[in-house]
């Protein structure tokens, strides 16, 4: 994949993201307000106003996300999970990436793998192995980011471990 001067598109490699989290969701307008806990794994492209074509051809390309502002800033994401396996990894496999792209590419490859294997299940009900997996994985990802963040609710997964 190139721009219009036949230049490789940087923008996929330098502002590209493979994001994986484990994350709490509290139902509010529920009775009780019930709290889930879910892994979550996205494709996140950030860039600026100007970038906004070369964004529609990349989701072109790939053949999925959505494109939107936020806080001055044009987002390119994938967060739907039949999207990133049947689309987002093979575009990639297809186009290689190089260095610590690809080695984060394909952390969170294995890590979309173990959603996908699992989804429609409570993380509860999922194989110990598989949540010991994203744990690893979800550790060696922040070896690769420039500000990795604190992971808030990755304790919930240690008792999930423990209890399963």
């Amino acid at each position: 994949m190139t721009d219009k001067n036949n230049q490789p598109l940087t923008l996929i490699t330098r502002g590209s993201c493979f994001d994986l989290q484990f994350r709490r969701d509290t139902r509010h307008e529920r009775l009780n307000s019930p709290t889930y806990y879910r892994w979550k794994a996205q494709f996140i492209i950030t860039g600026s106003k100007e970038k906004e074509k070369i964004m529609k051809r990349v989701k072109r390309e790939i053949g999925c996300g959505r494109i939107h502002f936020v806080k001055n800033q044009l987002r390119f994401s994938v967060q739907n999970i039949n999207d990133m396996a049947n689309f987002v990894i093979p575009f990639f496999r297809k186009n290689q990436l190089f260095g610590n792209k690809k080695k984060d590419f394909e952390l969170w490859r294995k890590a979309v793998d173990i959603i996908y294997r699992n989804k429609g299940k409570y993380v509860a009900k999922w194989k110990k192995s598989d949540l010991l997996s994203l744990m690893q994985i979800h550790k060696s990802i922040a070896e690769y980011k420039n500000r990795p963040r604190q992971a808030k609710w990755i304790g919930m997964v240690k008792t999930m471990v423990k209890t399963a």
